[in-house]
């Protein structure tokens, strides 16, 4: 991970934010966030930015005072295979442990690269009943998805 820095969002990042996000929410791979829904939630946003450009980011959202979710969690094409996803996510954890929350979780098609972070596979039928419906319902795939949920206990 050359030169890469991991921050948190600002609100002037939500343009270059969306910008990167595009390329897989058009693919369905992530799921579609309008820039206010971003502005939001700004304080769960975690960025990686190598000589100031954003390269990746997640998204640490808390579901219930023991439960967050990884989400939205993407990297540039070009920057795929330096680590860059799993310095985020280990971000995002290090945080969850530090608020003092017990499990967090992954919807995602990348099973292999949460399972090589310490996540476990779950049955969907076992996730909070609000995630579902507020998210997953705005997606393209439901009801019928491919994603995997994965969990990881902390």
């Amino acid at each position: 991970m050359n030169n890469i820095e991991l921050s948190k969002a600002k609100l002037s990042d939500i343009e270059n934010m969306q910008k990167l996000v595009i390329p897989e929410v058009e693919l369905g791979l992530i799921l579609a966030r309008s820039s206010d829904e971003i502005a939001t939630n700004i304080r769960s946003y975690i960025l990686a930015k190598e000589d100031a450009e954003i390269v990746g980011f997640c998204a640490l959202h808390i579901h219930t005072p023991s439960l967050a979710e990884i989400r939205s969690l993407v990297v540039k094409q070009s920057k795929r295979g330096q680590k860059i996803g799993q310095s985020l996510v280990l971000k995002a954890i290090e945080e969850a442990r530090m608020l003092g929350l017990q499990k967090v979780l992954s919807l995602t098609y990348r099973q292999q690269f949460f399972e090589n972070l310490g996540f476990v596979e779950i049955p969907k039928e076992s996730l909070p009943e609000h995630k579902i419906w507020a998210d997953c319902i705005k997606c393209k795939h439901f009801p019928v998805c491919n994603e995997v949920s994965l969990i990881k206990t902390l």
